[in-house]
């Protein structure tokens, strides 16, 4: 398999892990999250947490209420944002 045949494989293994699809080797993946603790946490208001890391504020606050409950891939950002808020800002700031 050449370089670009493996690329395409990466990326079509990532799409099918985002939409929940397959589990990722090796990597766990919690079943929900809590919103209002990360975001309490990092001393942000739901406003600056929804603008810090590119997410609608009326989500942050339906996911807090638990009038919604975030996606297989939003657990999955959640989750990062958890462990590594900086990395994940810095990112978001680059694009």
């Amino acid at each position: 398999m050449n370089f670009g045949e493996e690329l395409i494989q990466s990326a079509n293994e990532a799409l099918a892990i985002a939409k929940g699809e397959v589990e990722p080797a090796g990597v766990f993946v919690p079943e929900t999250v809590d919103v209002a603790a990360i975001r309490k946490r990092l001393k942000l208001s739901q406003v600056a947490f929804a603008e810090r890391f590119c997410l609608p504020v009326g989500t942050v606050r339906d996911w807090e209420q638990e009038r919604r409950s975030p996606d297989r891939a939003a657990v999955v950002l959640l989750s990062i944002i958890d462990r590594n808020p900086e990395g994940v800002a810095k990112t978001l700031a680059a694009g």
